[in-house]
């Protein structure tokens, strides 16, 4: 499996939250549970809470809203009772901040508490922490030879790195120290074996490996049926292990079927909500995901990935208030870790893409306009284990969706490859100038970043990386098919428009991005066939629900077929989407004016 760049940055010190008064444990017990209360029913903490959050300085996308910011206050505090101090680390974090995981080991008695923060850790993705939490393990019960396990499944980002050799080596030594400490349990000794799978010396690939590590769970699994965590760690192999552009959603499907069984009886551990989140991250199965979504941020509110993971749903499903709640707090909560020198404060890049994008799909250009103004005051970003700089996706990403979806052709042609910039990221650059280009008149610059796309494409297929190189290809489809359009060939780019849509659909396509089925639509309209228009957008709303441009697009195209109720019903939905909104943009002046007729 090839990894997508997740969205990453680690803040500079002059982009540190300010420090905040201490909060009690019992303090913010109180607060936690007001939050999940409010979380459920959608509504925001008292106008007292949301004064004493400190907001970070110059944080132009903070504003605006309250809820998001409350939550972000209290989660954040939670890391720390005294959070002024930016020597605390994670030792600060509790069951209560992190999730409650069951692991018992033959460790020693008073290495039991650590051991399962560290699992808690792991299981939110918060690796950076969970390895600290295990080096430490390993210094004061050297005898611990979980501590060993768990480090060595730190190294390993299951859902989005391929761990380099010299990474592998790692994780084999810390493999080979576990056995020799001889764990007095067979069950340890299973789990140390089944990770041994993964990073056993030989000339296996990457997904042969991962396969081997997942087979070896699903023993574990089996073994030992009353073991919670066996379950949590077998689905989340079975979600490392999918095949790219799997249709099938076999893997995502039986790792769904385990993880429901645990989710009522296990409400408050980390890794069930997680991975349901991740097991239905398609548009076939996000409805699904819901109950786990407005989970799991209360189980684990100091984990800042805990905080974005369940917009993952929101934005499937077209929560964009949720979604940009979400993303607002896990941001918030990523940059006060960050302070505290906590490890994965680059995550936030991830959070920051949804945020522009719900900022879009709800009628907030100018706040998602704002977010990208700080974004480029920002350092030159790594993750660790993964080679891209995520600041240079930022600002790769970020501004050709703004483009496309604002329908702002001629800036997406004026759009420049980004210095530093990956292969991908410069991609999204030309597919963004490409279509421009062809909406606004220069079909010969957009036949010149077609080229550039084929070159990017080739070079990942001469490198063996099909799925990189598939993504390319799809992406210089759809280019291809506008500038066919502008050149009058229509039936030729409809029908180029409709195999990539088609593709899309059936593997679930990635969110903050227009879907090719409402271009499709949008150029159907544009071809003077509303009827059919009509027919894409509502089966493209069906996969994306409440986007701007699937709602606005299918307004017009029933208003243009003579179906006036249809159409006010879609403007009205419309505007309930962007009921936050301050937007002056024509299509809500429109909507605005033809509900008001109704």
């Amino acid at each position: 499996m090839e990894p997508a760049a997740p969205s990453r940055y680690q803040p500079p010190s002059k982009h540190r939250l300010s420090d905040t008064s201490p909060i009690s444990s019992a303090a913010f017990i109180q607060t936690a549970e007001t939050i999940a209360i409010n979380f459920d029913e959608h509504r925001g903490l008292t106008a007292s809470r949301n004064e004493s959050y400190t907001r970070f300085p110059g944080d132009p996308f903070m504003k605006n809203c309250a809820f998001a910011l409350a939550v972000a206050f209290a989660l954040v505090c939670a890391v720390s009772p005294a959070i002024s101090d930016e020597g605390h680390h994670h030792e600060e974090l509790t069951a209560e901040q992190l999730g409650t995981v069951h692991f018992p080991t033959s460790c020693a008695a008073d290495s039991q508490k650590t051991f399962e923060k560290g699992v808690a850790l792991l299981h939110s993705f918060w690796y950076e922490e969970a390895r600290k939490t295990f080096e430490g393990l390993k210094k004061s019960d050297p005898k611990c030879a979980m501590a060993y396990w768990g480090h060595g499944m730190s190294l390993w980002h299951q859902l989005w790195n391929r761990p380099d050799a010299e990474t592998r080596k790692q994780g084999e030594s810390d493999v080979k120290k576990a056995r020799s400490l001889k764990p007095k349990t067979q069950r340890e000794r299973d789990y140390i074996d089944a990770l041994g799978n993964f990073y056993a010396v030989g000339n296996k690939s990457h997904d042969e490996r991962a396969r081997a590590y997942s087979d070896a769970m699903a023993k574990v699994y089996e073994k030992y049926p009353d073991d919670h965590e066996a379950a949590a760690f077998y689905a989340l192999s079975l979600l490392a292990v999918e095949p790219e552009n799997d249709a099938t959603f076999v893997d995502r499907k039986k790792a769904a079927a385990v993880l429901e069984k645990l989710f009522a009886s296990e409400p408050n551990h980390p890794g069930v909500a997680h991975y349901l989140i991740h097991a239905y991250d398609k548009p076939q199965l996000a409805q699904l995901g819901l109950p786990a979504a407005r989970r799991y941020a209360q189980v684990a509110p100091a984990a800042p990935h805990a905080l974005h993971m369940p917009s993952h749903i929101f934005a499937r499903v077209g929560l964009w208030q949720d979604d940009i709640d979400s993303n607002l707090a896990s941001v918030a909560a990523t940059r006060k870790t960050a302070a505290m020198q906590m490890g994965g404060a680059s995550h936030q890049f991830h959070a920051l893409d949804y945020l522009v994008y719900a900022y879009l799909q709800s009628g907030r250009e100018d706040e998602a306009l704002k977010v990208i103004e700080e974004v480029k005051t920002m350092p030159a970003m790594k993750m660790e284990g993964m080679d891209d700089d995520l600041h240079a996706f930022a600002l790769a990403k970020y501004p050709a969706m703004v483009a496309i979806e604002m329908h702002h052709w001629a800036d997406a042609a004026a759009l420049t490859p980004v210095p530093g910039a990956s292969k991908s990221d410069s991609a999204i650059t030309y597919t963004a100038r490409a279509i421009g280009a062809s909406r606004s008149g220069k079909p010969d610059q957009a036949k010149s970043d077609i080229a550039e796309l084929k070159k990017i494409e080739d070079g990942f297929q001469s490198s063996g990386k099909k799925y990189s190189s598939d993504w390319v290809h799809m992406n210089r489809m759809e280019a291809e098919a506008w500038l066919a359009h502008a050149e009058g060939r229509n039936d030729e780019a409809i029908a180029s428009l409709r195999k990539v849509s088609d593709e899309e659909d059936s593997v679930g396509a990635e969110q903050a991005w227009m879907p090719a089925r409402e271009m499709l639509a949008d150029m159907l309209l544009e071809a003077n066939r509303p009827q059919d228009a009509l027919a894409e957008y509502d089966r493209a709303l069906k996969f994306y629900p409440n986007r701007f441009d699937g709602l606005y697009g299918a307004a017009r195209a029933a208003e243009t077929a003579g179906k006036n109720e249809q159409a006010a019903a879609y403007y009205a939905q419309l505007l309930k989407s962007c009921e936050k909104s301050n937007s002056t943009r024509p299509e809500l002046s429109r909507a605005k004016e033809l509900v008001a007729k109704k």
